[in-house]
């Protein structure tokens, strides 16, 4: 006679749960009957990191056959699934991801931070409340935002300009639901500058010493690290009342076009990303491929140690907050590989190409490897691919 492994005792049901370390793996274990989800909870506190997933753009309105659900690239599985995810529109755009929740902005002042797995949301101080914006108006149509840069000219943004241009990428010092108490950092395209909010407050605060560190900013340690073109390093303290920082004066680097830190295991590591510009006459437009990567190590003195190799780490970079994982944690996965996505130019996601500039950098043999998960029916523009790192509490 088969057993009915539906009357297992529940403390064992709950123990074998506590030692599944992958989230799709505890979601089926749930699935399997009505006892076992009884028995265990809905949002387990055991999990360690997990893989990120590959957020897709949504698919065009005019795609009738497609909904405006989440779409998502399963690295392991190599398949694309369907996550429902709340705040999804056309009309809004992801600036960031950090501990599994996605910054969210509108053609209307709210940023958001949206959990896509609890669909637990937290607001953030407004565009508005940015110390550089000046003004804000609806009646004002086409020039709703009245801005004003570090020479104290003026100047107007409409509101799809607002939420495209003005913020690069918003990066949190926890998760909100395990901190009540974090913080989140904006990275500027306007004026080059970092601007940072605790949890519960009404506007934002530049921090001002930190000035034109704006190629990546990562936390750290209980600090914020930014990094400048020349990879120099600004450490950012904003416990206080008001930010404290100091530098990491590396010699110069002049090498590659884009620079993201990460911390990889005890080091933090510069990942410099060379880019190929491609004009096209016929459409007055440039656009841009991936040719390598460099990895350097800050070593002492300080200055930047170029390594040959990740060993077994694998880097993710892009519009989401940089981290590495070790390959040995998940099946399939490989490491001295860099996971990444298009974070810097509006013209490859104008449908020019037929592809997007993203992919695995292997750094063994400096080549990219395809991830076969692009679609021409894609919307483009405000929701271009970002990866998101799986966190259900």
């Amino acid at each position: 006679m088969a057993a009915d492994w539906s009357q297992l005792p529940s403390d064992l049901v709950e123990s074998i749960s506590g030692r599944l370390p992958m989230y799709g793996d505890y979601v089926r274990f749930r699935a399997v009957c009505r006892a076992w989800r009884s028995s265990t909870a809905k949002a387990p506190n055991h999990l360690p990191p997990q893989l990120p997933w590959l957020l897709l753009p949504l698919f065009k309105p005019h795609d009738r056959n497609r909904s405006c659900s989440g779409y998502f690239y399963d690295l392991i599985d190599c398949k694309v699934r369907v996550l429902g995810i709340t705040e999804t529109s056309h009309r809004k755009r992801r600036c960031g991801s950090s501990y599994g929740w996605l910054v969210i902005l509108d053609e209307s002042p709210s940023v958001v931070l949206v959990n896509p797995l609890t669909g637990a949301k937290v607001d953030l101080p407004p565009l508005h409340t940015f110390p550089n914006v000046v003004g804000f108006n609806f009646v004002d149509v086409g020039r709703e935002y009245l801005l004003r840069d570090g020479d104290h000219r003026l100047s107007t943004l409409n509101l799809k300009d607002m939420r495209d241009c003005f913020v690069k990428k918003v990066v949190l010092s926890s998760s909100p639901s395990k901190d009540g108490q974090f913080v989140a950092v904006a990275i500027l395209h306007h004026g080059n500058s970092l601007a940072y909010c605790n949890n519960g407050d009404k506007s934002w605060r530049f921090i001002e010493e930190a000035n034109s560190y704006c190629e990546d900013v990562i936390y750290r340690d209980g600090l914020f690290y930014a990094v400048n073109t020349f990879g120099l390093i600004a450490v950012c303290d904003v416990n206080g009342d008001s930010p404290r920082v100091s530098y990491i004066e590396t010699p110069r680097h002049f090498h590659g076009d884009i620079q993201y830190l990460v911390s990889v295991g005890d080091d933090l590591m510069l990942v410099t990303r060379h880019l190929d510009p491609d004009f096209w006459p016929e459409l007055d437009q440039t656009v841009y491929r991936t040719t390598r990567f460099d990895v350097f190590k800050l070593g002492g003195k300080p200055r930047w140690e170029w390594v040959t190799g990740l060993g077994d780490y694998m880097i993710f970079i892009g519009q989401n907050s940089s981290f590495a994982l070790l390959a040995s944690d998940f099946p399939g996965c490989m490491g001295n590989r860099i996971y990444f996505t298009d974070d810097y130019s509006d013209s490859n996601y104008d449908g020019f190409l037929e592809e997007q500039d993203m992919g695995i950098y292997r750094l063994g043999d400096a080549n990219v490897e395809k991830l076969p998960c692009y679609s021409p029916n894609f919307a483009l523009r405000s929701t271009p691919p970002i990866w998101l790192s799986p966190n259900p509490c």
